[in-house]
C-alpha cells in the first residue's frame, strides 16, 4: 500500500506542476466591456476553430490536468485516512 502512495503522490506532484505552468502561460480569454462597445463577433472563422489553436490546446490540457488533479487530491486523502 506503501508503494502506490509514493507512486500516486509523484503523479500528483508532476500534475500540479503541469497546472502550474499552464495556469502561469495562459492568455487572458475575455475583452470584457471593449468587445461589447467595439461590436466584436463571436461568429467569425477563428471563434469556431479556436480549439486547433495554441490557446485552445492549452485550454483542454488545462481541463484535464484539473481533473486529474481532483481526482488524485481525493483519491490520496482517502489513501492516507486508511
Amino acid at each position: 500500500m506503501e508503494i502506490v502512495r509514493s507512486i500516486l503522490t509523484a503523479i500528483y506532484i508532476v500534475v500540479a506542476l503541469v497546472v502550474i505552468v499552464i495556469a502561469l502561460t495562459q492568455t487572458k480569454d475575455d475583452s470584457g466591456l471593449s468587445s461589447t462597445v467595439t461590436g466584436s463577433s463571436t461568429n467569425n472563422f477563428y471563434e469556431k476553430n479556436k480549439g486547433r489553436t495554441k490557446e485552445g490546446k492549452q485550454k483542454k490540457v488545462m481541463i484535464i490536468s484539473s481533473i486529474i488533479f481532483g481526482v488524485l487530491t481525493i483519491v490520496l486523502g482517502i489513501l492516507y485516512l486508511a
